[in-house]
């Protein structure tokens, strides 16, 4: 992490960073297993669609660090992470059209982006 971050203001919720590895390791371990489950599926409705959608999805999601921690523009970083949020709700929903267990594997990596959203939200807020 950055010193610029360190110097930021941040929520109470905020976890230590030695938290954040171990989190995105479990989290791309699910993304990983969800993958595995949905492309084994029998059937694949919307299938180009879907690879459309997480193309987009993961280049918003691997921008969203160089957004935040290099430009360090956090209110930019925001609106892309409600946009990561929104496309990953899309994707849990094609998944689950293939595959429930796919879909559920997905609801962790959900939880993560929304909890970082209000994460950026409140450094937005609190460091203005």
């Amino acid at each position: 992490m950055s010193t610029w971050y360190e110097g930021l203001k941040k929520p109470h919720l905020t976890p230590p960073n030695k938290f954040f590895w171990p989190v995105w390791i479990a989290i791309y371990i699910l993304i990983f297993g969800a993958f595995s489950l949905y492309f084994i599926a029998p059937s694949h409705p919307h299938l180009y669609t879907t690879i459309t959608l997480l193309i987009i999805h993961f280049t918003a999601a691997f921008n969203w660090t160089g957004i935040f921690f290099s430009r360090k523009k956090i209110l930019l970083a925001l609106f892309d992470l409600l946009f990561i949020d929104i496309t990953l709700v899309a994707i849990i929903l094609l998944f689950l059209q293939a595959s429930t267990p796919a879909a559920l594997l997905l609801l962790p990596y959900l939880g993560w982006g929304l909890f970082a959203t209000y994460l950026n939200w409140h450094i937005y807020r609190l460091n203005r």
